[in-house]
């Protein structure tokens, strides 16, 4: 391996510029990280990726990823969901290292085949799970592993967002189950399951048991005219509609090995939600909640306590804010874009296995699964 790590990346929309600016920011904030060079960005549109690469401060780019995966050191695979597997799959049996966008896969099917080339691989895989790498998340970590909220009874996940409210809302891959896999399910569930998994499971144990209701409200949208680009981006004029194959919101309940009980929720209908994510968890001597929207804080209810307390979550000596600002400066959604290449990057240069692996992701997989074949057979499920 190279001095520096060379890096290609498929995507270039909206996670193709949150990993390109976090790459951007390590060398800034955190200089024992490896360094990194922006190789190339991959799309199949030349002109936008073109325009992509100047614009992210990338060296070239190419509209073929088979031409990419075997000459870089890193492979970043930010395509939509059914795009996942054989791009990294193809990176990892080359030698090369694969961070993967969530979830890992559009069906349980190639998250298994993606799972079992890592562990074949001697190369470095990782999933995108940024939520693990919220200083205030790190933090509620360390006083649940510690036992200061003592056994663990109930979890609480939420994912509210509102931008298909509107059921004149353009059509994209996201609505399509062919592409994505699932709606608001995969795409916003992943995210809350393995947080979940992340913060309890070392004293909860796994998920063994759920049920799972799916929901579409919209069964048809308008789709965008123009060209491939616009109707990916959801831009453009509405000239047909396209049915909606995937879910708008689900719920879930769950019981973990050890005794507690969950209820999970995901929908891009709560009207006034833009990006709440939001995570309750409450044990036999205290308690602990926590929203994206209030990222640098973490409410904490000790032992004895009349109520709770808000910690702003921004001192030195909290999780990776020595590397940012004065205590009180508070940081935002795209450090922990930062955060989790620093991590990832580091495993790599070191030849170490990276946390979330692979693995983690078929878990959440397998639970994505098991809650559509809830909703399916209309009863609960086995994990």
């Amino acid at each position: 391996m190279s001095e520096s790590l060379s890096v290609g990346v498929l995507g270039y929309r909206f996670m193709g510029r949150a990993h390109a600016n976090a790459l951007a920011r390590l060398p800034m904030f955190f200089p024992e990280a490896p360094a990194v060079e922006r190789s190339v960005l991959i799309g199949r549109d030349e002109e936008a990726v073109a325009e992509a690469t100047d614009q992210l401060g990338f060296s070239e780019y190419s509209t073929d990823w088979e031409d990419v995966v075997g000459d870089v050191d890193v492979f970043y695979n930010l395509g939509p969901n059914n795009v996942h597997a054989d791009p990294s799959i193809a990176a990892l049996e080359a030698g090369t290292s694969v961070f993967c966008e969530k979830p890992l896969a559009h069906t349980l099917e190639d998250a298994e085949r993606m799972r079992d080339a890592a562990r074949d691989s001697d190369a470095t895989a990782g999933i995108a799970f940024n939520y693990r790498f919220i200083p205030a998340i790190r933090y509620a970590k360390e006083l649940i592993d510690s036992g200061e909220l003592g056994e663990i009874h109930h979890v609480r996940g939420t994912y509210l967002q509102d931008w298909l409210v509107d059921p004149e809302a353009p059509w994209s891959w996201r609505n399509d189950e062919e592409v994505a896999g699932s709606g608001a399910l995969g795409d916003l569930g992943a995210h809350t399951i393995d947080l979940a998994r992340f913060l309890v499971g070392d004293r909860a144990g796994e998920i063994d048991r759920l049920s799972g209701h799916l929901k579409t409200f919209v069964d048809e949208r308008p789709v965008p005219g123009g060209d491939e680009a616009s109707l990916e981006s959801g831009g453009g004029e509405s000239t047909e509609t396209r049915e909606v194959t995937v879910d708008d919101a689900y719920t879930a309940q769950a019981s973990f090995e050890e005794g507690a009980i969950a209820t999970f929720e995901a929908s891009r209908f709560a009207n006034g939600r833009k990006n709440d994510h939001s995570i309750e968890i409450e044990g036999s001597k205290g308690s602990l909640k926590f929203s994206l929207e209030r990222l640098n804080e973490l409410e904490v209810l000790r032992e004895g306590s009349r109520g709770y307390e808000t910690v702003l979550v921004t001192d030195p000596d909290d999780p990776y804010i020595d590397h940012w600002w004065p205590p009180g400066h508070v940081i935002g959604w795209e450090h922990t874009f930062v955060h989790e290449n620093y991590e990832f990057l580091s495993a790599v240069a070191e030849g170490e296995e990276h946390t979330p692996s692979f693995e983690d992701g078929y878990r959440v997989q397998e639970l994505l699964d098991a809650i559509e074949r809830s909703d399916s057979e209309g009863e609960w499920v086995d994990v």
